[in-house]
């Protein structure tokens, strides 16, 4: 497994950041003109580039210092998405009630955090929330797998529902970052890319 460290970007160095959602699917065009599209993939991978206005040069060192502690590319850290670290909309409060972990056996006590068929594995600390059939249900809850581990086995048929907030696991995509001076006291870092990756 990849080397991953529990620690979160700043968020005042993503400030600015551009991202979006990526996703691979392989195109084979066939003699009779039609197409056979098949993705290798079950989600897609999220991308951002970050710090690419002029900062302060304190927030410029910043960043080259978390650079630097990852190993560039090497190991992977958390990073708040700004549109989307939440189980709800971005604007609302997480609930127990917002998405669907899995169904009661009357034996199985451990779920992972999912969204919307996405896993979760690193929620918020502090921030989950869980139901049993809509009831608040005391829970362990893992914040480097995303793993829930309810106190007692829910009955069969059994709702699991959860609320949280989490971070998206992601790694430094180049192996250099690049600071262009624009003044005495603000800096410009040229595409610092982000990746996520698969923890």
């Amino acid at each position: 497994m990849s080397e991953f460290h529990e620690a979160r970007l700043p968020a005042r160095l993503a400030f600015g950041c551009t991202g979006g959602i990526e996703r691979r699917v392989d195109i084979v065009t066939l003699a009779s003109g039609f197409e056979r599209r098949t993705s290798p993939w079950t989600s897609g991978r999220r991308r951002y580039l970050i710090a690419t206005s002029a900062r302060p040069l304190d927030e410029i060192a910043e960043l080259l210092a978390f650079f630097e502690a990852r190993g560039g590319r090497l190991a992977g850290f958390r990073f708040r998405d700004p549109t989307e670290f939440k189980s709800c909309a971005p604007s609302g409060l997480p609930a127990a009630g917002d998405q669907a972990i899995g169904t009661g056996d009357g034996a199985r006590k451990v779920f992972q955090l999912v969204k919307a068929g996405r896993v979760v594995a690193k929620p918020a600390a502090g921030t989950v929330k869980i139901a049993v059939a809509g009831v608040a249900a005391p829970f362990l809850v893992d914040t480097t797998t995303g793993l829930v581990t309810l106190a007692t086995a829910p009955a069969a048929g059994a709702a699991v529902t959860a609320g949280f907030e989490f971070d998206t696991p992601v790694r430094f995509d180049l192996d250099r970052l690049d600071v262009t001076l624009e003044g005495f006291s603000a800096a410009r870092v040229t595409a610092c890319a982000l990746v996520e990756v698969r923890v």
